[in-house]
């Protein structure tokens, strides 16, 4: 049991380590078995979308969850190419489906691949699905059906996953906006799902679209495909050099965004989610609350309490914003790292939709990205988020937590914790609005250190001191 765990965003470990031939197989029968006990209307359909990234084997895994699905009984419509998460999750809710599966590891590192199950909404399944699933491990010897004789069955279905994301997205988007947008842009795919479909969303529009790493390569030329500073430097560069509008970038499951301003500056996923929410509330006029994660922005919280909505809160992992939107009159739902959801569409992140809006906000106000953030900032004042992921043993996991239970800081660098947020990690309010957050990565080996205050040079002091801190705690 110990070498199968679900994080924060399904099961991810080291290919050929723990991730292995035999354990997809567990996995998998333990989803069968999962959806073979559930009762309800939804659930006797039995069926599911299988899709697959870029990833070392990906499609070979992919195939061996729908020979196993297969052979319980379970219907399977399976991607017939590499495809991203967001399409899995319009094939479930398009045929109104029991629920699916992606071979993915997303941002992880190339070593890595995984699992995400999603349910009925096309959303991120939730805790008690996930933990459902987690107690059938090995309970039950997996069943096999090779996929060519499940497809000659009529059991196992094949479609192009990507041609529907690409027609919905433009359902989605105002493409007579866009098609007066006469903008240039640069496209970081990141040898991800992301590929070059930018180009079929935009087609007919005056946006001229160049592009980088739009190739599959298991390797992500040596990066992890996750858009971050890090990992976009090359990206960033470029836009200044050629004079582009903006820079985009997709990770490896195209389900999360990375945006470049003209100037070469990398925005933080609160920056973007605070356009996009300019976007839908102020030039679409959409209606709605916010969701965000317990380390998501006071900004969010500012333009909030101007515009008359409600904020919640949540643990990292988007299956918690998931569960809100679909409980909730939700108008977006967003994490730091860049994955979004918007109102009207599956309660799933989708970088190729977070994109086209931010261009669509661009095109309404008619200002450079650098402008808009600007306006943002002398509104609401400034934000600047920073966050550093150290490597930590998990063996020292259950020590650092109980320090921080025994132990919570009363203050940051002289001033007073005035709350302690402990809902996932431990998050440090001091009265001023800044804060620090210390927390244990639900889906990788490493303690995450966060901070929010209005300078970088202040936001890194409180990440020193809050590292210093947690290692104190070890002794």
């Amino acid at each position: 049991m110990s070498e199968i765990k679900f994080g924060t965003d399904g099961w991810r470990a080291v290919i050929s380590d723990d991730f292995t031939f035999d354990n997809v197989r567990v996995v998998a029968q333990a989803i069968a078995d999962f959806v073979k006990s559930r009762k309800s209307d939804i659930y006797r359909k039995r069926s599911l979308a299988v899709g697959y990234d870029t990833r070392f084997l990906s499609k070979k895994y992919a195939e061996m969850v729908s020979e196993i699905l297969a052979a319980n009984g379970i219907k399977v419509v399976l991607s017939d190419r590499v495809c991203s998460t967001p399409s899995v999750g319009l094939c479930i809710s398009s045929g109104k489906m029991t629920g699916g599966v992606m071979i993915t590891a997303s941002h992880n590192p190339p070593q890595y691949n995984g699992i995400k199950y999603k349910n009925f909404s096309g959303g991120s399944a939730g805790s008690e699905i996930i933990d459902d699933i987690e107690k059938r491990l090995f309970k039950n010897p997996p069943k096999s059906m090779p996929v060519d004789e499940a497809v000659k069955k009529g059991i196992v279905g094949k479609e192009n996953f990507m041609a529907r994301q690409v027609q919905v997205v433009r359902k989605y988007a105002d493409m007579r906006l866009l098609g007066k947008a006469r903008l240039k842009v640069l496209v970081d795919s990141m040898n991800g799902t992301g590929a070059r479909y930018m180009e079929d969303i935009l087609k007919g529009t005056p946006i001229k679209l160049d592009f980088i790493y739009a190739d599959s390569n298991p390797s992500f030329n040596g990066r992890a495909p996750e858009p971050n500073e890090k990992h976009l430097k090359e990206l960033m560069a470029l836009v200044k050099k050629g004079k582009y509008d903006m820079g985009i970038a997709t990770d490896g499951d195209s389900d999360r965004v990375g945006i470049v301003d003209e100037k070469g500056r990398m925005l933080t996923g609160h920056k973007v989610m605070a356009l996009l929410l300019v976007c839908l509330f102020e030039h679409r006029k959409m209606k709605g609350d916010i969701v965000q994660t317990v380390c998501g922005t006071g900004l969010i919280d500012r333009m909030a309490g101007e515009y008359g909505v409600k904020v919640y809160e949540t643990p990292v992992g988007f299956k918690y914003i998931c569960d809100m939107m679909v409980k909730k009159d939700i108008l977006i739902g967003g994490e730091e790292t860049g994955g979004i959801g918007f109102k009207g569409y599956i309660p799933e992140r989708d970088g190729f939709l977070s994109a086209l809006l931010i261009m669509e906000l661009m095109a309404s106000r008619k200002q450079k990205l650098s402008e808009i953030l600007s306006d943002l900032d002398q509104k609401y004042g400034k934000f600047v988020y920073e966050r550093e992921d150290i490597l930590f043993d998990a063996s020292k996991r259950k020590k650092l937590l109980s320090g921080l239970k025994k132990k919570p800081l009363k203050k940051v660098l002289g001033k007073d914790v005035v709350r302690v947020n402990d809902s996932d990690g431990y998050k440090f309010i001091l009265g001023d609005g800044t804060w620090l957050l210390l927390r244990l990565s639900g889906t990788e080996p490493k303690l995450r250190v966060y901070s929010e205050t209005p300078s970088r040079k202040r936001s890194l002091e409180y990440i020193a001191f809050g590292k210093k801190y947690a290692f104190g705690l070890m002794k």
